[in-house]
């Protein structure tokens, strides 16, 4: 195995390579791309990557992917670590300011297969989902601060969708009672996620708290319902009150789902 040489100050192909990141104010790459954006080609790429990790100019995060010492953003950095990675479930009702509980769990929706990974107090949960169930993505942030997020809609119905990653189903729940929501994105997003269970769920919370502008949701919702009674919390008790025109078992009474949403902090 080669030995990589380790400079004892900065040489100048790793004060040049500093210089290049700093004037494209590049803060995450990968060794596949980064000397296409610096246009500019290095004899000995990896020599350099080590010797600034080992000088802490640069972070390892994984194979091949660095970022530099100083840069913290976390969102951009899960997103970074998974191919087309989005900001979603539990992390964006909190950056949509749907929920006041944070989590050290930063949760990232993508289409690849990744471990779970833990980096400087954070852990990274990457969530794969069809690319049939992408959609309602926009952009926050600027520059190297930028990255990708579901939208609060999406965001809604991807917590009900897997309400596992959405930080509890009274958060989500409170969330949903909070949230100005568009109708028409909702029914959307419901028909790309393609699961009747949540699109019964929303319903019934929607009769439920007589949520304003939601009658085209409800048309749609109508339109799909099937026979098949589902728990309106999948991971509660199989009991409560049957609501026959969504079909879903109230496992959370209408007084206790009320009380959740007046609920304060």
């Amino acid at each position: 195995m080669t030995r990589t040489y380790i400079s004892g100050s900065l040489n100048t192909d790793q004060q040049e390579f500093i210089h290049l990141i700093d004037e494209y104010e590049i803060s995450v790459f990968s060794t596949n791309t980064i000397e296409i954006y610096l246009h500019r080609k290095f004899n000995n790429l990896n020599e350099i990557l080590e010797n600034l990790v080992q000088k802490k100019f640069l972070t390892r995060l994984e194979r091949g992917k660095y970022c530099r010492s100083t840069f913290k953003n976390d969102m951009v950095i899960g997103c970074f670590l998974t191919s087309e990675g989005i900001v979603a479930y539990w992390s964006a009702l909190n950056l949509h300011g749907l929920t006041e509980q944070f989590s050290n769990t930063l949760f990232i929706q993508t289409t690849k297969r990744k471990e779970q990974k833990y980096l400087a107090g954070t852990t990274f949960k990457f969530v794969k989902v069809k690319q049939t169930k992408i959609a309602g993505i926009v952009k926050q942030g600027y520059g190297s601060n930028a990255f990708s997020m579901t939208d609060a809609e999406k965001t809604i119905i991807d917590c009900f969708d897997l309400p596992q990653y959405s930080g509890g189903y009274a958060e989500l729940i409170r969330a949903f009672a909070d949230a100005s929501l568009n109708a028409q994105k909702m029914i959307e997003y419901c028909k790309v996620v393609n699961n009747i269970a949540v699109t019964k769920r929303i319903a019934c919370l929607v009769d439920i708290l007589e949520k304003e502008k939601f009658a085209p949701f409800l048309r749609y919702a109508k339109s799909v319902v099937n026979e098949a009674y589902s728990l309106f919390d999948p991971f509660g008790f199989d009991k409560g009150e049957f609501v026959k025109e969504w079909k879903i078992r109230l496992n959370i009474s209408r007084e206790q789902i009320l009380d959740i949403c007046t609920k304060q902090y």
